[in-house]
């Protein structure tokens, strides 16, 4: 392992969280740390364990304090209460740029638990259903299957606002966090089509970033009304396995019709296999458009899903149990919960392309759950000093061992 892989393997990764949780301003009448409760709750999402009260119950057992203290730094386990890097590079996709996804998720739903930021829907019936959600930030590439998450923003309910909040206005305060964190960082923001408004690309172009954003004929009708009687460029491509894609690409046409002097360029893009159903894709962006180029754009405009399947379905399918109420609380733990799960999930992501000994662990257990399972049984039953011995011993050992031995 070279020095800069070695730096971003678990030891270093959760010394880079803790130096991150000592700036947090200790509470004058806490009896534990916050950075042990931080720490320890970060251990939760780690372990994926799924309820709060499991690891309540379990912390108590000798070796998973043990385990705790040593691979955590937790001496106190409280009760039921920037990654860089020359591996980066490898996520460059167009002139340098990185390509961002977002998009926004379910996050929590109940018509009984709720808190003051709650964001609610009134039926017809009378009832109120109450809900949380989130708009998630990750660079993604299209050749690589693991992203890198960026610190998401709630959707929830302000101080003092009775209104619900929505993407947009989330939007509105992620992407300057995002620029204010990552001053020198080329952006290519990368949504569907509800991003395709003239506020929205104007907010991006102010922050130095640029857009391939999905447009569609219904949403959009004044800008397809325009490509459909104009010039545009095509091109057409049959692949080895007789697929025909087909390129149609205009520069410099208006948005819409309340937006003459916003200019973008449009794509269109079909896939026609030879059996099965025909694929058909659009996008604005302003990256000029050329022969040379248009296929890559498109597969850096394809390349959101990354934020679907990789990301949120990974959280909420594969053990992060991301839609489970560990915890409403009055105010803010449901989304503190939630970002500590999304800071637990780019540390496995950090570890997925670059430490050799996590790897090793994830080929040996074969699925995601199944590694969580087996963190989570070894640290029950022996103490490790390192995370590194921890993966080696799932690695070396197996699952089917290590269940069988249990």
């Amino acid at each position: 392992m070279n020095k800069l892989r070695k730096h971003l393997c678990m030891e270093s990764l959760l010394q880079i969280v803790r130096e991150s949780f000592n700036k947090i301003k200790q509470p004058t009448n806490g009896e534990i740390s916050i950075q042990s409760c931080l720490m320890s709750a970060l251990a939760i999402f780690n372990f994926k364990y799924p309820s709060l009260l499991q690891f309540d119950k379990e912390k108590a057992t000798a070796r998973l304090r043990k385990n705790l203290a040593q691979l955590y730094k937790v001496n106190h386990v409280p009760c039921d209460t920037y990654i860089r890097g020359k591996i980066l590079e490898a996520y460059t996709y167009f002139d340098g740029h990185y390509l961002l996804s977002i998009d926004g998720t379910g996050q929590y739903g109940s018509e009984k638990i709720h808190c003051d930021n709650c964001c609610e829907k009134h039926h017809k019936d009378g009832h109120i259903s109450y809900y949380h959600q989130l708009l998630g930030a990750v660079i993604v590439h299209p050749d690589n299957k693991a992203v890198i998450p960026m610190a998401p923003e709630p959707i929830v309910k302000t101080d003092g606002n009775n209104k619900n909040d929505c993407e947009r206005n989330a939007a509105k305060r992620l992407l300057p966090q995002i620029r204010r964190e990552h001053p020198h960082l080329k952006l290519i923001v990368i949504e569907d089509s509800l991003a395709s408004n003239g506020p929205h690309i104007k907010l991006i172009r102010s922050l130095n970033m640029k857009f391939i954003l999905g447009v569609k004929p219904k949403d959009h009708a004044y800008l397809f009304d325009w490509v459909a009687h104009a010039n545009c460029q095509e091109l057409s491509e049959t692949a080895i396995d007789g697929t025909i894609r087909h390129y149609k690409f205009l520069n410099n046409v208006a948005l819409n019709d309340t937006h003459h002097d916003l200019l973008v360029n449009f794509l269109e893009y079909t896939e026609i296999p030879k059996k099965g159903k025909i694929k058909h894709f659009s996008w604005v962006t302003d990256i000029f458009l050329t022969i040379e180029n248009v296929c890559q754009i498109m597969k850096g405009g394809r390349a959101r899903w990354k934020i679907e399947n990789e990301t949120f379905n990974t959280l909420k399918n594969q053990g992060y149990n991301f839609e489970r109420n560990y915890g409403h609380g009055n105010k803010n733990l449901c989304s503190i919960f939630s970002m500590l799960m999304m800071l637990a999930f780019l540390i496995d992501e950090a570890q997925k392309l670059c430490c050799s000994f996590f790897k090793r662990a994830r080929s040996r257990a074969y699925t995601n759950k199944q590694l969580w399972t087996e963190m989570l049984l070894l640290c029950k039953y022996f103490i490790f000093d390192s995370w590194q011995s921890l993966y080696v011993a799932i690695a070396n050992a197996g699952h089917e061992q290590i269940l069988n031995s249990s």
